[in-house]
């Protein structure tokens, strides 16, 4: 069967609890790092549609499309032309392996039907020539982050002009910056001698900001005016950021947009960060950091020196809130107070250094609500039987602190 009429699929694998507490609230596919999501990078690599096999309570909001003949592909793994060529060659009931990670197989329905999500019985078994990068840790998501925006930036600005951007800006090797449709700039500095920068749709860098590259501000997001940025730093649609960012990833309709530090950190989706919070990403002694692995319970090495804050999706912290180096914060968390809070802090926390409370879901809900129709959204009734899944799914974190 040719390329073009077959069916492909996102996968999770056995691994995909390492990548918590993003993907309590989305499939591993769904992860933005460098400009586009996973999943997006396959789709503009392969030039098909895909869909996602993941949880179960996910599978409402992301459903599965299956066909006679289906390629599936591990969504931790980013694609490059080498990889996509020998997936494109598969045959049907061939995988692809590196050692023990099955990175994609081409499935006939009923063994798709069957799929467990491991290496897939009675597959002619191939080794993957192509070199990869794979996304199995959550500090991978800004470690990558600079060589997943190269990528990105070459894959789509290829052959194509950068809108004009304004002469007010002070740029820096200028055939290094692409400006998308719509995208305003003014009285800025950029300096993309050190990586690119994608300015994207509808986008905005407002006055007096400096940008070193590599950035990705992606559809819709704002950099606000006398900020800092310092790549490898991406600005997910429809985000805000001001004061000093380095080396950090903010997922999709994020803010921080006052003065405050976050550095070699990652941001979930509709998180707030408060006026003059700040995170640690160097510890005082300069040891490596460790941090709290879902997929363990208990904490683990990084084998890294910067590592800053890790926030799941819809959490917040209020005006100065300070983070410890090695942060995990999970989904619908409210962090306020003095002092440092623990550097684990489970979904729907409301407290801080001073101690913590439960997040009661059905109040949770509502202020996610409240959130998404300032952006004229809706929060659906699938949305919020993830929100109450989820709540179930951690209350074994809450109750140890």
């Amino acid at each position: 069967m040719s390329a073009n009429h077959r069916n492909y699929i996102v996968f999770e694998d056995l691994h995909r609890d390492h990548l918590l507490p993003f993907v309590f609230t989305k499939p591993v596919a769904e992860i933005r790092i460098g400009i586009l999501t996973i999943r997006e990078k396959w789709e503009k690599w392969s030039g098909q549609s895909f869909s996602h096999l993941t949880q179960e309570y996910l599978q409402e909001k992301f459903p599965l499309v299956s066909g006679e003949e289906n390629i599936v592909i591990n969504g931790s793994v980013t694609p490059n032309a080498s990889l996509v060529s020998e997936i494109q060659e598969l045959n049907c009931n061939e995988a692809l392996v590196r050692e023990n990670l099955l990175v994609a197989a081409c499935l006939d329905r009923f063994s798709l039907e069957n799929f467990g999500r491991q290496i897939p019985e009675g597959c002619t078994v191939k080794q993957v020539r192509a070199d990869f990068r794979h996304i199995s840790k959550l500090w991978h998501i800004f470690k990558f982050n600079g060589e997943e925006l190269q990528s990105d930036f070459s894959l789509i600005t290829a052959g194509r002009t950068s809108q004009p951007i304004s002469t007010t800006n002070q740029l820096i090797n200028p055939e290094n910056i692409f400006a998308e449709e719509g995208a305003r700039v003014e009285c800025s500095i950029i300096n993309a001698s050190t990586g690119p920068v994608y300015i994207g749709r509808n986008s905005e860098i407002m006055e007096g900001a400096i940008v070193r590259g590599s950035l990705a501000l992606c559809e819709g997001a704002k950099i606000k005016m006398g900020a800092r940025i310092y790549g490898p730093t991406t600005i997910g649609p429809y985000s805000k950021a001001g004061g000093e960012v380095t080396n950090t990833v903010f997922m999709s309709y994020t803010n921080k947009v006052h003065d405050g530090y976050m550095g070699n950190s990652v941001i979930g989706d509709w998180c707030n960060i408060g006026a003059g919070s700040n995170t640690s990403n160097l510890k005082n002694n300069y040891t490596l950091v460790r941090l709290w692995n879902y997929a363990t319970g208990r904490e683990e090495e990084t084998g890294l020196q910067f590592c800053g804050l890790f926030m799941g999706d819809y959490s917040r912290c209020g005006i100065n809130t300070m983070f410890n180096t090695g942060t995990i914060v999970g989904v619908s968390s409210n962090i306020y107070g003095s002092g440092y809070p623990g550097s684990f802090i489970p979904s729907f926390s409301w407290g801080g250094a001073a101690g913590f409370e439960t997040y009661r879901v059905g109040k949770a809900i509502d202020t996610i609500g409240n959130g998404l129709s300032r952006r004229q959204l809706e929060f659906t009734e699938t949305d919020k039987k993830i929100i109450n899944r989820v709540f179930s799914l951690t209350g074994r974190y809450r109750k140890s602190i």
